[in-house]
């Protein structure tokens, strides 16, 4: 029997993974993961994690299995938040819950669970086998031991997105138990079940901000900064935004600005005397600074990097997939879209995909030569 440790939410998605681990024999503990923004930054608005854990228990006390909570915080500010604040800083557009998934879910967690597994505890009698989650992704075994990660099934909530960066470690002590379902059928497994959160509606935004918002957290971290606001076309001030970091290029919302619709185009950051700018321009000309060249930077692949050519790559969570090419460069690897795209921000993440299966990728990223 496979002993198993549950990341579990409150969520449906994971409490259905809980019960499909448990039809299938595994002898499973959940585990919620107490993150540091519940406590510390609270006062910025409402936070679910009492109601998460909540919800958490009752599932578990109906399905007769334990649940132990455990404190990440400083996991959290130290591996990612605190590295997310400084992309921003930086004028960049990071992808937290990446990181999150690669340091801390399966990172910091399974140490832990390793530390404690063997040492002489009392309530420990052994090394857990799998971490399993509630994330839409299928995983696929050879028998040599490598193991490949697929695309879920469901191809709008699958997260192979913030999955790529996974080694083969943690990969080959993961399952994803739901990956072969489409979200209307957790539901109606949910139902089925008369779990307690079966109607609950999925979370949303980033994984330790809860129902904060984003644009008060940076606040909260990096104030403000005041700068003008310039057409790309001839530099004519617009307007002022608050701080560059509130801002990432292809934004539309957020600008203030009347007579738009208004992208945001680029930065230029300044010394620290000096006004940030952010350019934009109006929706008429949006096509004009699209993009379908970019460096890939710091890769990780998967089950060994590709080989140049015709691929298909991610450079937003969503069911899109975009046609490129994989080349290799001088200064490293490029990716070339088959069509060109206004929303191209460096830091961004870019995911790379043959058919179903996820191989990689890393940040998007300009030439030294480019804004």
């Amino acid at each position: 029997m496979n002993r198993t440790a549950l990341l579990l939410s409150g969520g449906v998605d994971s409490s259905v993974a809980l019960h499909r681990l448990l039809a299938d024999g595994h002898d499973v503990t959940a585990f919620y993961l107490k993150i540091w923004l519940e406590d510390e930054l609270s006062y910025l608005g409402e936070c679910p994690w009492e109601d998460d854990l909540a919800f958490a228990r009752q599932v578990c006390d109906e399905a007769g299995i334990e649940l132990r909570v455990v404190p990440l915080q400083r996991a959290y500010r130290e591996r990612v938040v605190t590295w997310a604040l400084d992309e921003l800083r930086a004028g960049r557009t990071p992808s937290p819950d990446v990181l999150c998934n690669r340091v801390v879910k399966f990172g910091a967690f399974l140490d832990l669970l390793d530390d404690r597994s063997s040492g002489p505890s009392p309530d420990e009698d052994g090394r857990y086998d799998f971490v399993a989650s509630g994330h839409y992704a299928r995983l696929c075994r050879e028998a040599n031991g490598t193991t490949h990660l697929l695309r879920g099934v469901d191809l709008v909530k699958d997260q192979t997105y913030f999955l790529f960066q996974l080694r083969q470690a943690q990969l080959q002590r993961v399952l994803f138990p739901i990956g072969d379902l489409h979200k209307h059928e957790v539901r109606r497994e949910a139902e089925r079940l008369r779990l307690p959160n079966r109607t609950r509606k999925d979370s949303q935004g980033l994984c330790f901000l809860g129902k904060i918002q984003f644009a008060r957290f940076v606040e909260a971290h990096l104030g403000e900064h005041p700068g003008p606001i310039r057409h790309v076309k001839d530099g004519t001030m617009l307007g002022e935004h608050r701080g560059h970091w509130f801002h990432t290029v292809g934004q539309r919302k957020g600008l203030g600005l009347h007579g738009g619709p208004w992208y945001v185009v680029g930065k230029a950051l300044r010394a620290p005397d000096r006004d940030d700018v952010i350019w934009i321009c109006h929706a008429e000309e949006l096509a004009d600074h699209a993009r379908n060249r970019f460096r890939l930077g710091a890769p990780h692949w998967i089950v060994g990097e590709p080989e140049p050519g015709n691929l298909s790559v991610r450079v937003r969570h969503g069911p899109k997939l975009l046609g490129a090419r994989l080349l290799r460069a001088l200064d490293g690897l490029e990716i070339e879209l088959e069509e060109p795209d206004p929303g191209l921000a460096p830091g961004q993440v870019a995911v790379l995909y043959r058919d179903e299966e996820c191989l990689g990728g890393g940040s998007i990223e300009w030439h030294r030569s480019e804004p």
